[in-house]
């Protein structure tokens, strides 16, 4: 099997092929393209290609812009940090929708997915199906909880109220809306990987919530600096890898 990777973070994108082959000996990665131009120039020659794996926010727009341009017979799976897109994946012969940060079972489960509906008579219901499974399963983590201690008490703190949740000490904490600091149990990855859209991962020691950042300046080496609409003692740094996505994420969450 032929497959594209259509992705503008090139870690990103070679952790993906590296999964993909791994988990499947007869695929292979034939192209990986990084931009919204480069898949148009792409595809306007080469179309024999049996499935794509694609992002959704590229360096220079969203990948649908491909697929209006060219019309692209083959399957493609969306992967992206966001929920808000799954009808246009849909109308643009999305198969399946994932959301970052992948890992392995997910990439497993949607080649299983383009296995089962490689037959002709059962896609558009299998492709249905599972935008119809998502929705059902999606949730809305601004209403979801966290349990703080706090002296004898247990406080459900909302997610959405959560200003920061850092590294101290090698233990977590968070500092919600009204600048109120508690230890939590859950590690940052454990957030992480609720895949809530208001949050962001700046780095290994900090996850901001949208609403919480005031401006991002550019720093030396052309990493951003993010600040806060509340009282924070440590500087919260963004790599010059991570920029793009961030500031993508920014302005569209």
């Amino acid at each position: 099997m032929k497959v594209v990777i259509i992705e503008d973070e090139q870690f990103t994108a070679e952790d993906l092929a590296t999964t993909i082959t791994g988990l499947r000996s007869n695929y292979s990665v034939v192209k990986m393209l990084s931009s919204v131009n480069d898949a148009k120039n792409y595809f306007s020659k080469q179309q024999h290609i049996d499935l794509v794996f694609s992002d959704i926010h590229l360096g220079d727009g969203l990948s649908f812009e491909i697929f209006k341009a060219i019309d692209i017979k083959t399957p493609i799976i969306f992967c992206t940090a966001y929920d808000n897109y799954a009808i246009q994946a849909f109308k643009a012969n999305g198969i399946d929708y994932i959301l970052k940060p992948i890992d392995k079972n997910s990439i497993l489960e949607a080649l299983e997915k383009f296995e089962r509906i490689s037959q002709p008579a059962t896609q558009a219901n299998s492709m249905m199906t599972g935008l119809l499974e998502m929705f059902k399963n999606s949730k809305d983590e601004s209403g979801r909880s966290i349990l703080v201690h706090h002296k004898d008490k247990i406080i459900p703190v909302k997610l959405n109220d959560i200003s920061v949740f850092y590294i101290r000490n090698e233990s977590t904490w968070i500092i919600d809306e009204h600048g109120k600091t508690y230890p939590i149990s859950e590690t940052l990855d454990t957030i992480e990987q609720m895949n809530a859209p208001f949050l962001f991962r700046a780095n290994r020691q900090c996850i901001v919530n949208r609403k919480a950042v005031k401006d991002a300046t550019q720093h030396f080496a052309r990493k951003l600096i993010v600040n806060l609409t509340i009282p924070f003692q440590e500087q919260i740094s963004i790599s010059k890898e991570r920029s793009s996505v961030f500031l993508k994420w920014l302005e569209n969450s």
